[in-house]
């Protein structure tokens, strides 16, 4: 959680907009890949099904792969391993066993046998146990070693011992005088060392001259040579131009064939799909163009993939791409920002990972991702359940694979081929598991940049957290007045499209300030009740406006998001206490009143969410009041209050409308009627 704060703390970056829109590009272009994309998809033995082809320039005619490792394979079997003999190790072992064995005593006999059977294993050579298997492994029947001169002689691999073998060496020629306990107590395995050693360097040597004699080209393509026109066959000999032709085309960036404009175009291209981008906000989402958090979130979310795409194409990795879970950015913008946002961004996204991508692949990556775009933004009109995500991850996981499926079957009409490339749908299936962890993901991103998504407020409103339950233990009255409120303000969202999850959330907590002094708000007080009796009306006003400043400070404390603090600090706007205010004025009718001690500290409302939760809680409270509840005194009630507010100015910042003002004023009527509607009287039971 600490890590998280801090990385909020430092979004806040004083960088202008279309500076982050640079930087953003910039950032695209540093891990776009820096190869030649070849145009031409083709499969062996199969119809090229492209115009004629004649070659730009000369090229060589590469082997094939197979063809170059056969002849590798064919001319390693001549290859025999190089080893040398070290002379020193006979004579330091030889030396060492005769001390030791006079030091002991060992009689004479055993001491010139075991130095001659030292001398004669020596001499034929004792090679490491890894060094014969090996040997052996790779069928050689023998290997070179060099004598003291440094000549180099081919000895059979039987010829020489291992320890083990010259040990049993030792013990099998022993005559009939040599006691074999005897002998074993002289630990004959310290005296036995490796001296035939493998020569890394020559061996080395002699392995790549034999690999230079092999030619790793089989002919030249003029320029303009034909290479093959519409219809013909791809076999294999085609195939093998093809391939060099693709590989001269790919490693020819920056040089006269493929020259650096080449970045300069793409520069362009990611240029002109960003500014795309830009100019949407800049003109149909001023609110979010405005919000530094909300621009550098839109733009992490576009640039994130193309780098992933990027490494993936450089790394020859083209075909894992539909394991990169696209649809993620989507599910994010979707929750957090709007569907329209989510899907310009997705495919502003998707056509800058096609730019990177190899021709052949551009047509299909952007067929399957853009519909994928589409069925995530279909299924997930909110997210305020767990399983809403899995049911997306499923729907995008069948379009996936029925796209696909229809791609390759509309392209190449040949079933087979989906056979051949199955793994694909393993990969889609991987898609699915890595999209199923976008959950996570809100939490995180909610976190690091304030945002408040529909499964947060759901939370939020749950009456048995601990907040809310300590106002119902607290105030009741509040407690009850607030969830009057959200049962008003929910009904007047939905009517005029406003966001319903948010602002009943809102509701719920708005006067939790009231905790703080709860005696002195009157839905609180009992019968007789009255503790503003002993206060003047400034005193009175202070502690009434004080909810305010307390419910910010409470909110706080128990992090509540900016989103619901702001309908805490704004359902009074910069209204006045007008009851201590009116109060104050009648009593003192000669004196200048200072309206600022009976004036809430704002601000007024800058949403249409806030709005019409300052319509809601004036209406609610004042509805307590009235003495008869008829439909023409709710409906004046309402007309009147609202129209007042309109007239001190509270709505000024906030984007709504005369209409949705007159909507919410007939949704708020028709609730109150129906709360407050004339109940029959029971009548008695005649004894």
């Amino acid at each position: 959680m600490d890590l998280i704060n801090k990385i909020k703390g430092k979004i806040n970056i004083n960088i202008p907009t279309p500076g982050l829109f640079i930087i953003a590009i910039l950032v695209i272009m540093y891990f776009l890949p820096r190869e030649g994309k070849y145009k031409y998809s083709y499969a062996e033995n199969r119809p090229w099904q492209y115009g004629l082809l004649t070659a730009p320039f000369n090229f060589n005619i590469h082997k094939s792969e197979s063809q170059v490792q056969g002849e590798k394979d064919s001319i390693m079997e001549s290859y025999q391993p190089y080893y040398s003999m070290d002379p020193d190790v006979m004579k330091k072992t030889i030396s060492l066993f005769d001390q030791d064995a006079r030091a002991k005593s060992v009689s004479s006999e055993y001491i010139n046998y075991i130095n001659r059977k030292l001398q004669e294993v020596y001499k034929a050579g004792i090679i490491s146990a890894e060094d014969y298997d090996k040997v052996q492994l790779l069928n050689k029947k023998q290997l070179l070693i060099s004598n003291e001169n440094h000549i180099y002689a081919a000895r059979h691999i039987a010829s020489f011992y291992t320890p083990k073998l010259a040990y049993e060496k030792i013990f099998s020629d022993a005559p009939s005088f040599i006691n074999p306990t005897n002998l074993k107590s002289l630990n004959l395995n310290d005296y036995l060392a490796v001296n035939v050693i493998y020569d890394e360097n020559t061996s080395t040597k002699v392995k790549q001259e034999l690999l230079k004699q092999i030619a790793l080209y089989e002919g030249e393509v003029q320029l303009g040579e034909k290479i093959i026109d519409r219809g013909e066959i791809v076999d294999s000999r085609l195939k093998d131009i093809l391939d060099s032709y693709s590989r001269e085309v790919e490693s020819k960036v920056g040089t006269k064939a493929k020259p650096g404009w080449l970045i300069v175009g793409e520069l362009i291209m990611i240029s002109l799909l960003m500014m795309t981008l830009m100019v949407y906000l800049k003109f149909y989402r001023i609110a979010e163009y405005n919000k530094r958090k909300s621009i550098i979130f839109i733009l992490l979310m576009v640039i994130i993939f193309p780098i992933i795409t990027g490494f993936m194409v450089d790394h020859k990795m083209s075909s894992l791409l539909y394991i990169i879970p696209f649809a993620i950015p989507t599910i994010l913008l979707r929750t957090f920002i709007d569907s329209r946002t989510a899907m310009t961004a997705h495919v502003i996204t998707v056509l800058i990972c096609a730019l990177m991508m190899p021709i052949a692949q551009i047509a299909q990556f952007v067929f399957l991702q853009l519909l994928v775009g589409y069925m995530c933004i279909f299924s997930l009109r909110n997210l305020s359940e767990r399983s809403q995500l899995v049911y997306c991850s499923l729907f995008i996981l069948l379009t996936y694979m029925v796209s696909y499926t229809g791609w390759i079957l509309a392209t190449e009409g040949d079933f087979t081929l989906i056979k051949e490339n199955k793994w694909i749908y393993v990969y889609f299936c991987i898609n699915f598991v890595f999209v199923s962890f976008a959950y996570l993901l809100v939490y995180v991103f909610e976190r690091t940049f304030g945002f408040i998504s529909e499964v947060s407020m759901i939370e939020l409103s749950n009456t048995n957290r601990p907040l809310l339950q300590e106002l119902s233990e607290v105030a009741p009255g509040t407690f009850q007045h607030s969830m009057q409120v959200s049962n008003l303000v929910v009904s007047a969202a939905h009517r005029i499209g406003a966001n319903a999850a948010l602002v009943r959330t809102g509701a719920l907590y708005h006067d939790i300030g009231k905790m703080t002094n709860a005696a002195f708000f009157t839905e609180n007080q009992s019968q007789g009740m009255d503790p503003h009796a002993g206060l003047t009306e400034k005193e009175s006003a202070h502690i009434i406006i004080g909810h305010v400043e307390e419910g910010v400070r409470i909110a706080k404390k128990h992090n509540l998001p900016q989103q619901i603090i702001d309908f805490i600090q704004t359902h009074h706007g910069k209204g006045k206490a007008k009851f201590f205010y009116n109060s104050y004025v009648n009593s003192h009718p000669d004196q200048i009143v200072d309206i600022a001690d009976f004036t809430y500290p704002g601000p007024n409302p800058f949403t249409r969410e806030t709005a019409l939760l300052m319509m809601a809680d004036t209406i609610e409270a004042a509805s307590r009041s009235l003495k008869e509840y008829s439909p023409e005194s709710i409906t004046d009630l309402v007309n009147r209050l609202i129209d007042m507010q309109v007239s001190d100015g509270l709505f000024k910042n906030a984007p709504i409308t005369f209409k949705d003002i007159e909507d919410a004023k007939e949704v708020f009527c028709e609730k109150l009627i129906t709360i407050y509607h004339t109940r029959i009287s029971y009548p008695e039971l005649k004894k």
